[in-house]
């Protein structure tokens, strides 16, 4: 089978595709035919050593999977050859084969074709944690997405909104603006341009938002921080900027805020119960229409360092996918 290997850890040009032997399942593993993988944030940091989980060399990237079963192990029940399922697998997608633990594995939601399916899990079900488990988000609240036109920033959109929620969405550039739009943001912020606190003070009748969604860090989180309304909640989704903010916490004080972490993969291992809750709710989301996976370029393996550099750029608006 062929695949897209790290062989050290370094930039993405420092990829290489290469003919590598079939994985077999072991107990309680499967054997997924890859269709689709799609290329996330971790994924950029996982090859130069920067991500907190770190795969022994050499390894194949993608965290997230669209695909068909092809083998089953011993102890396996629920699924068998020929599922079409979606996986979420750390490393390992950018293949044309992967064995992961069968746990792993979620039916693909009826409906959906291998594209969409390979950018689903991640973005949706870490938003979905972030949202509604962490932040408590409630109908008519107001939401503020950073990096709104990201994979998780449309997906927070979406989710904001099916929950009933007034959204505004935070990008750099006007395109990415009109994207949010189209996913159902109600009021737009092009933080390139415009004073972020003084635009949701102009957007807010001075209130402030009641939740912050942040993957982004950096420059953007004090403001959006000293933005929440009173018992705001700030949440710590990543720090695509770079840089981990150093927040005044006198400010939680003084508007009895939150700050609350958000690490989607650890809840999906230690809370399996809820996160099968939080993935049927996604997927009755997916059957009314509210979630809608905005896939803006594909390539094939031979140019995942091309996908990558964009990831890494931030200039991909949702989420871009290796057809394999």
């Amino acid at each position: 089978m062929k695949a897209v290997v790290c062989k050290e850890f370094g930039p993405p040009d420092s990829l290489r595709v290469e003919e590598l032997p079939s994985p077999r399942a072991g107990a309680g593993e499967a054997v997924i035919s890859v269709k689709a993988a799609s290329v996330n944030f971790p994924d950029v940091l996982i090859i130069q050593n920067k991500y907190q989980f770190k795969p022994p060399l050499p390894f194949s990237p993608g965290s997230e999977l669209a695909g068909v079963v092809k083998e089953v192990g011993a102890g396996v029940a629920g699924f068998k050859p020929g599922d079409k399922v979606i996986a979420f697998t750390t490393y390992g997608a950018f293949a044309e084969e992967v064995k992961t633990e069968a746990a792993r594995l979620l039916p693909l939601p009826e409906g959906m074709d291998f594209v969409a399916g390979a950018a689903f899990l991640l973005t949706y079900a870490t938003s979905d944690h972030a949202l509604r488990d962490r932040g408590a988000l409630r109908a008519g609240e107001t939401l503020l997405v950073l990096g709104a036109a990201g994979g998780v920033g449309l997906a927070a959109i979406e989710i904001g909104k099916a929950l009933g929620a007034r959204v505004i969405a935070c990008a750099s550039s006007e395109d990415k603006l009109a994207v949010c739009r189209e996913h159902g943001a109600d009021a737009t912020i092009n933080y390139a341009t415009e004073d972020l606190r003084e635009r949701i003070k102009a957007l807010t009748d001075g209130r402030g938002v009641d939740v912050v969604y942040d993957p982004v860090g950096g420059p953007y989180s004090e403001p959006a921080f000293r933005s929440l309304a009173w018992r705001g909640r700030l949440l710590v989704v990543g720090f695509a900027a770079g840089d981990i903010p150093k927040l005044p916490l006198n400010l939680a004080l003084l508007k009895g805020a939150s700050v609350v972490g958000v690490f989607w993969g650890d809840f999906a291992r230690r809370e399996p119960k809820q996160f099968a809750d939080s993935v049927r709710q996604l997927g009755e989301w997916y059957r009314q229409g509210k979630l809608r996976p905005h896939v803006s370029q594909t390539f094939p393996p031979e140019k995942a360092a091309d996908a990558l550099k964009l990831m890494a750029a931030r200039q991909v608006k949702g989420k871009v996918v290796l057809t394999i």
